[in-house]
């Protein structure tokens, strides 16, 4: 039995995804594939379009044989923790041969040589990057520039290396290898070249085009059902048009709970801080002084990120801060759970019946507990576990609660959802 293992949000499900599925297949022959997805929030520190049940549902139809789900406290961070959280989960799962993802590049070889040149963290290359970020470069800028002007020396046959360390998906790979070469995984890295729209384009694209996921949210903002419905694979655009589909969500839907979780936060009667902003995960002592002077210039959720940007920081970077904030994720929290190896379940989202024989091998080679019955959770979890799972639980009943707000429209709450099986 082989299985390829794939780490996604999946926001949505698209005919890139798709290929990226079938491809991964025939590059491995793989007899099954694992997804380890992002719950109700992503790593841009957004709100899914759809909540997780929905994109797990996707993911099934198209051909994913298991999807399990990410911690929230990971899976809304850095690149750098989302990576080794999804690595962590397939590694310690014990049945994991190959970890699959697209790339710009498409070459696995220069991607991994890049990935140890940043393990090693050389300190030629640790002194010019702490410079760069001492003259107001964003992080991802000064690790570009002080990536490249490392190599140019040290490695000059790599050829382009800006576009290597600067591409999102890139990225993300290069994380992916690292993590793998930190944990000495003999899970074997796989990937393949993204194809279609750039990654930040949003421009309409014509159907022999693959969009990318932010046009494609773009299109289902605004009610463009046609090109939807010619970018996601048949079963998911039959999904979206039946009455069992979730409800598209974005930023500002999150306007009214960030605004009173600021100011639940910066009452006076309350908080024993001067400050009670900077306990939280990415929020640094700058963003949280400049969010304590704008607690009353109300804005929506986008427009609080505007409020705090500045040069040294990345527009995720802050609403990944905003998001924890609003999520009550703090600094300390996420620092013990990557002490505790980012994962401490397995929690399944939804499996295929054919899928049978994965689930009872992973039942036997998992050093992780399964979770399949929240209601049991507590039964075969420690104290951190459980911890981390109520994280998950809360994270969920806030996206909830939104959709509510919008529409309407109740949804199981976390303790009575069950497993999607198909």
């Amino acid at each position: 039995m082989k299985t390829i293992g794939i780490i996604a949000e999946y926001n949505p499900f698209h005919n890139g995804h798709l290929h990226q599925l079938h491809m991964l297949r025939s590059l491995t022959g793989a007899d099954y594939v694992i997804t380890a997805i992002s719950g109700d929030f992503v790593q841009r520190g957004k709100p899914a379009i759809y909540d997780k049940y929905t994109r797990t549902r996707m993911a099934l139809l198209a051909g994913v044989d298991l999807v399990l789900e990410l911690p929230v406290c990971f899976a809304t961070g850095s690149a750098m923790d989302f990576a080794s959280c999804g690595v962590a989960l397939f590694d310690r799962l014990g049945i994991v041969d190959w970890l699959g993802f697209g790339s710009e590049s498409g070459d696995c070889d220069l991607l991994f040589k890049a990935a140890y040149l940043l393990e090693k963290d050389p300190e030629e290359f640790a002194q010019t990057l702490q410079t760069l970020l001492r003259q107001g470069l964003s992080f991802p800028q000064a690790r570009a520039t002080a990536f490249r002007q490392y190599l140019s020396r040290t490695e000059p046959d790599l050829g382009d290396v800006t576009s290597l360390i600067s591409s999102p998906n890139n990225i993300l790979g290069i994380e992916y290898l690292r993590a793998l070469i930190r944990r000495g995984s003999s899970i074997k890295p796989v990937t393949i070249r993204r194809i279609g729209q750039d990654y930040h384009g949003t421009d309409p694209v014509g159907r022999d085009t693959a969009a990318s996921a932010s046009a494609i949210r773009k299109a289902i903002r605004e009610e463009n059902s046609d090109m939807v419905s010619h970018q996601v694979p048949k079963a998911v655009s039959e999904l979206l048009s039946s009455k069992c589909f979730g409800t598209p969500v974005f930023s500002d839907d999150l306007t009214a709970l960030i605004n009173s979780r600021i100011l639940e936060l910066s009452n006076p009667s309350r908080s024993v801080n001067r400050c009670p902003f900077e306990a939280y995960a990415d929020m640094s002592l700058e963003l949280a002084a400049r969010l304590q002077r704008n607690v009353l210039n109300f804005a929506t959720f986008t427009g609080r990120i505007l409020q705090l940007k500045t040069r040294g920081y990345t527009y995720t970077r802050i609403s990944r801060a905003l998001l924890h904030l609003l999520l009550g994720i703090t600094a300390e929290e996420t620092s013990h759970y990557r002490e505790k190896d980012y994962v401490c379940y397995a929690r399944i989202l939804g499996f295929r019946r054919q899928a049978a024989p994965l689930l009872s091998q992973l039942k036997q080679s998992s050093s992780l507990p399964l979770i399949t019955k929240t209601a049991r959770a507590h039964k075969v979890l420690d104290p951190d576990g459980l911890a981390m799972l109520q994280m998950d639980f809360h994270a969920s009943h806030l996206y909830q609660s939104m959709v509510f707000a919008k529409t309407g429209q109740t949804m199981p709450n976390e303790y009575t959802q069950s497993v999607i099986v198909l």
